[in-house]
């Protein structure tokens, strides 16, 4: 609903700061005094101390740190890939089974990723494809969760490039691939990296299908902080989700940086 009056556009505001106090700072608040909380026992904590940031950037965390990065980064890479692959590839197909393709792409972000969990376990517990308890095998989970959130930026983007750019460069003479290289993907910079971005945050967060396959030499971070929490340790487990949060805003500004630099050129 519009709001026209400068009263309602007052209150309209305020209630999206209440809200969105609620939802993301009050949580995120709290979360930052846990972290560096001795103890806990009143309204506000004490005993103040970073030895949870020094336990999250050592040992057993830090190695779950390096798990993460490493597990969404090669996720998010492929995923691209792969999405931007079969988005070209669809690009010339009849729009009815264009919407069937699409729709199976989406298949996976529209179950349970536990269920994704479970159904690799009984795909790869046995020969001939033992994945079971290798890195391999949430690699494929990661994988198959962020894919489609990849094509559905690729393709969004590609629906913005009119066929005509792709026209005349055809009609000076440029090669299907030159094309490709030169002129398409330039022009879906913007949204591959926005496609990889988003597939990266998700992958830094991802619990439920890695909790049920992830081999006991590659906990992921979320895992780790799962695991704290079900120990009660929960002022550590608050300093893990911090440096969690801001590793994965670290890159995400990072790569927001990258469409900038390219379309100044």
């Amino acid at each position: 609903m519009l709001v026209w009056s400068n009263a309602g556009k007052l209150a309209a505001r305020a209630l999206l700061l209440a809200c969105f106090g609620l939802v993301y700072a009050v949580p995120m608040g709290l979360m930052a005094l846990a972290s560096v909380a001795g103890e806990w026992n009143d309204v506000l904590p004490s005993k103040l101390t970073l030895a949870h940031y020094g336990h999250a950037l050592a040992g057993e965390a830090a190695e779950q740190l390096r798990a993460s990065v490493l597990t969404g980064a090669c996720a998010s890479l492929v995923a691209l890939l792969l999405g931007t692959w079969a988005a070209l590839a669809l690009r010339g197909i009849v729009p009815r089974y264009r919407r069937l393709l699409d729709m199976l792409f989406f298949v996976p972000s529209a179950v349970p990723s536990v269920s994704v969990g479970l159904g690799l376990l009984v795909a790869f517990s046995r020969p001939p494809v033992l994945l079971n308890g290798t890195i391999w095998i949430v690699l494929i989970a990661h994988l198959v969760l962020v894919s489609a959130f990849t094509f559905g930026n690729v393709s969004a983007g590609l629906a913005r490039i009119t066929p005509d750019v792709e026209q005349v460069a055809e009609s000076l003479g440029a090669q299907p691939f030159y094309r490709l290289r030169r002129v398409t993907l330039p022009l879906l910079m913007p949204y591959l990296i926005g496609a990889f971005s988003l597939s990266f945050a998700l992958s830094m967060g991802e619990l439920g299908a890695t909790v049920m396959v992830y081999p006991p030499g590659w906990v992921t971070l979320p895992v780790g902080i799962f695991a704290l929490t079900d120990r009660g340790a929960v002022f550590d487990a608050a300093a893990l989700t911090i440096v969690l949060a801001s590793m994965t805003l670290a890159v995400l500004f990072a790569l927001s940086r990258v469409p900038n630099r390219v379309s100044s050129r």
